[in-house]
């Protein structure tokens, strides 16, 4: 899902920066309210988790690259959406600059739909959906499996807006790839809450939700 350098126009990219910023700021301000210093081994392994499972991508014609995300774990573990643009932050810089994974004019977009729309979505969706079900596992599968592929979609839009690839064809193989490898997302989202709220309860910033 990586938007490589000069797939978007710099003015399209710019307008993502700013977004993207916006939300970084606004995470910046979760982090040093609510990550103490116990919660900072837990962010390491959830980033370098999430960096591993990023590393398995497939290539998509007419789009980028299929792949899972793991915003919506962070943001279900951590208790905020802002935890989700906190982490794939750091995720997608250290991608971006060091691994050369994703271009650095295009960051913006990539923050924007992996960690924000990602965050949001899982977070936002896995507390609607509990709501509705009360079931924390299943509703963490499918706040997983709505944050990636809303977040493909998304992509789509963005490249179909630069003329990079046409609408039609962007939506259904962006959205058919991101489909099924969500369910890979949602199942690991679920089974990655499950284990932690079974060996850590304490660490998780909503301890409720480890109720089945």
């Amino acid at each position: 899902m990586h938007i490589p350098d000069a797939f978007i126009p710099m003015g399209q990219a710019l307008v993502y920066w700013v977004i993207a910023l916006i939300f970084i700021a606004l995470a910046l301000r979760w982090a040093r309210r609510s990550m103490g210093e116990e919660k900072v081994p837990l962010v390491a392994v959830l980033a370098a988790g999430i960096f591993a499972i990023q590393a398995l991508n497939i290539p998509i014609p007419w789009g980028t690259s299929g792949h899972m995300v793991g915003a919506a774990l962070a943001a279900i573990v951590l208790g905020s959406p802002y935890a989700g643009v906190f982490v794939l932050t750091l995720v997608l810089l250290v991608q971006g600059v060091i691994f050369g994974d994703g271009g650095i004019t295009v960051m913006g977009a990539n923050i924007v739909n992996m960690g924000v729309v990602g965050g949001f979505v899982g977070y936002y969706g896995y507390t609607a959906v509990k709501g509705v079900i009360g079931n924390s596992y299943a509703a963490a599968f499918i706040a997983g499996w709505a944050s990636l592929f809303i977040s493909a979609i998304l992509c789509a839009v963005e490249l179909a807006i630069a003329g990079t690839f046409p609408l039609g064809l962007g939506l259904t193989m962006m959205g058919t790839y991101h489909a099924v490898i969500g369910l890979i997302e949602g199942g690991i989202t679920a089974v990655a809450l499950y284990l932690i709220a079974s060996a850590r309860p304490d660490i998780l910033e909503h301890p409720t939700v480890v109720s089945a």
